[in-house]
């Protein structure tokens, strides 16, 4: 698992638009939240989207990025932010590369049924590249909030 203080691993995927985008992006100019949430579309996931949205001039207002990642793919991205008018960057980890990356692609147990799934995590990466905080097993509701409070505190 990753720590506060280590480096943040870098990465390049594609965005809703296709488009590349790369944590060197933000070096020295955000911070960057990045977390990772299971699904597009569903219950939790579009509770912490939209509230991240909520929040989003603030997290401006501080120099802060705000990049999603699940495993869906750069249309379902478009599609879900279409439909919410969310304010962020999704980015499409079709081949499960960023979430292992970020140690976030876990084995789980619902029911009595094993199998894999995104943990949903937040990593806030301040300017110089470094893991300012780090969270696994994120409740949805409040959490933004709770991330641009830490992200006032940097």
């Amino acid at each position: 698992m990753l720590e506060k203080q280590q480096v943040a691993p870098l990465f390049t995927s594609p965005n809703q638009n296709d488009a590349p985008i790369s944590l060197s992006d933000y070096a020295g100019k955000k911070n960057v939240v990045l977390y990772f949430y299971p699904k597009d579309d569903t219950p939790g996931c579009t509770i912490e989207a939209n509230q991240f949205t909520q929040y989003a001039e603030e997290f401006v207002a501080h120099d802060t990025v705000i990049i999603g990642v699940s495993k869906d793919s750069c249309a379902s991205h478009r599609e879900f932010i279409n439909k919410y008018g969310l304010k962020l960057e999704l980015l499409a980890d079709t081949t499960g590369e960023l979430c292992e990356l970020y140690n976030v692609w876990r084995e789980r147990e619902k029911e009595g049924v094993k199998s894999m799934a995104v943990l949903r995590s937040t990593f806030i990466i301040d300017k110089q590249g470094i893991l300012a905080d780090v969270e696994y097993g994120v409740v949805p509701d409040g959490h933004a909030l709770a991330v641009l409070e830490k992200i006032k505190a940097l």
